[in-house]
């Protein structure tokens, strides 16, 4: 007999037990961008390989070992989408949605890395992002900074702290790679392997590194702001003022500078010390040539995204986080003629209630091992049909997670009743 099939490495399943925690959270994430009035876009997961190699470089780590690559029967190359930018921005400029317009837009859904699998980092991951298009001031970067502070306060999540940089302008930014580059060539000898690799190809990237080895020479490197003009400087300052403004409480990191490549200006990070080396919560900044780099017009463009996966466990280490979706009314039947008006009667239930979970007790089985059933499920309350209760128009109800007693009431009394414990709503 063969092996059993198990999943691919790094690709997990989602249990009953655990979605509805997905789900809650998924709720709030809902609930906060319909607050600032951004609109929800739906992604594909495959995209052309070119996409990538265009946006976030062909020589990052990402593109080159990180994609799912494959061709297809035509002989074109697709690949599973590793993040969503490059996506949202090929979808504006496809649908001619981005230029003179301003669009807040953001989405949620699967993304794929060839990683190594570890807490918190996994080949299949469920990321939300954010963009907005259109908007150049420094009101929007404060703005997309201001939500994710909002969702922290909203989730109750604590020891999550702010580090934020800038990058200058595009010409800036190669101007500093150049002054860095030649630091780093004078300590050559010191770099490790990661480091090395990265010189030629995005020297900037060897600024993240976590070897401690490293800290010193990166200590001593160049920092970025000795080669910014004025108007990224009163762009970063305007960001800064609007944060102080709203009590927003924040690190300037000149070390902060993203892994891809299409990001300028504005960076910044939420990053927490309880998830170990898997720190980063959510992370974003400003790509204002992203889109003319995807062949459209220039726009500017800012965004973050995060990863809901690290987010989750990030709330289960500080929180007593609910993971299991219980019933609300747990509906019995005893006796042969109960069966049918007892599904009848759970039907007419959804119908009043229609946001409370109403299970019925399907298959045969004695009054106690239902009750036992539905004790087990979690339900708040039993409602008892049986051939007595329909003989005499009447229902019992017994609390099982609260103080009242058990009562058996008329059958138009029961919705009234059951009114006491829930709302409509």
């Amino acid at each position: 007999m063969s092996k059993t099939i198990q999943s691919v490495r790094g690709m997990h399943d989602l249990l009953p037990e655990e979605t509805s925690a997905w789900q809650r959270l998924e709720k709030i994430l809902r609930r906060l961008m319909h607050a600032y009035g951004y609109r929800e876009i739906r992604l594909p997961i495959v995209e052309k390989t070119e996409l990538f190699a265009r946006s976030i470089g062909d020589v990052t780590d990402i593109v080159e070992k990180e994609m799912y690559t494959f061709e297809d029967r035509n002989g074109e190359s697709l690949s599973l989408r590793p993040e969503g930018t490059a996506g949202c921005v090929r979808a504006g400029i496809q649908h001619g949605f981005l230029h003179n317009q301003v669009q807040r837009l953001w989405y949620l859904g699967t993304m794929y890395r060839h990683e190594r699998p570890q807490k918190g980092r996994y080949r299949e991951f469920r990321q939300v992002g954010v963009e907005v298009f259109g908007l150049e001031g420094p009101d929007i970067d404060a703005e997309l900074i201001m939500m994710g502070t909002r969702l922290w306060r909203q989730l109750g999540l604590n020891n999550v702290r702010l580090e934020i940089n800038t990058l200058g302008s595009a010409e800036e930014r190669a101007a500093y790679r150049d002054a860095l580059v030649t630091y780093l060539e004078t300590h050559r000898e010191r770099l490790d392997e990661d480091s090395l690799r990265r010189l030629e190809r995005n020297p900037l990237r060897i600024l993240d590194s976590k070897n401690p080895a490293m800290r010193a020479v990166i200590d001593g490197a160049p920092e970025l702001s000795g080669h910014l003009g004025e108007a990224s400087r009163r762009h970063f300052e305007g960001v800064l003022q609007r944060l102080d403004d709203a009590g927003i409480a924040y690190q300037i990191n000149p070390r902060l500078v993203r892994g891809l490549d299409y990001y300028n200006r504005t960076v910044f990070e939420w990053i927490t010390d309880d998830l170990g080396a898997q720190g980063t919560v959510c992370a974003g900044g400003r790509f204002d040539g992203l889109v003319e780099q995807l062949g459209g017009s220039f726009t500017p463009a800012i965004g973050f995204a995060m990863g809901l996966e690290r987010l989750l466990a990030l709330l289960r280490e500080q929180s007593d986080w609910k993971t299991e979706q219980t019933p609300d009314i747990y509906v019995l039947a005893t006796g042969a003629a109960a069966d049918g008006p007892a599904m009848g009667l759970a039907e007419s239930l959804r119908d009043v209630f229609p946001a409370r979970c109403i299970v019925y007790h399907c298959g045969s089985a004695g009054l106690k091992s239902q009750l036992k059933r539905a004790d087990k499920s979690g339900a708040v309350l039993a409602v008892i049909l049986g051939d007595d209760e329909i003989a005499g128009n009447r229902v019992t109800v017994k609390p099982l997670r609260l103080t009242a007693e058990q009562a058996t009431i008329s059958g138009s009394e029961l919705v009234p009743y059951l009114k006491t414990f829930f709302s409509e709503n």
